[in-house]
């Protein structure tokens, strides 16, 4: 049996990646009082999941009254290591409102709207 150097070094790395994503991701709700528009779909009113992945790569956002989701990368973000804020950011103009950005403590997304506003900022935060 031949074992490469390749396969030597990636066999720890993924029990290691294993044993990081044992923790549980807690889900948070926010309740998200306008519709608003989202990877590019409209999204109603109403009470949202935010749940990021085991491994804190990912965020996931859910509508609670369907089955309507999507998950977007998270990467350090401006707040403080102890943010512990879940929030969604959402740029408003006078006919909609769109998602900029999720908040999941001291991580958030990229931009998600497809560009921007620039008029109002508004927050609907989880707590």
């Amino acid at each position: 049996m031949r074992i490469t150097l390749g396969k030597m070094i990636l066999a720890p790395a993924i029990l290691a990646a294993m044993a990081l994503a044992t923790h549980s991701a807690n889900a948070e709700t926010v309740k998200v009082p306008f519709s608003f528009t989202a990877a590019g779909k409209f999204w109603p009113a109403g009470v949202y999941t935010v749940q990021r992945n085991t491994s804190g790569t990912t965020v996931t956002i859910k509508c609670t009254d369907n089955s309507q989701s999507f998950a977007a990368l998270l990467g350090p973000g401006d707040a403080s290591s102890s943010d512990s804020r879940i929030a969604l950011n959402f740029d408003a103009s006078t006919s909609t409102h769109m998602l900029r950005s999720i908040q999941y403590g001291p991580l958030t997304t990229g931009r998600l709207d497809s560009y921007n506003i620039g008029n109002k900022h508004l927050t609907s935060s989880g707590r």
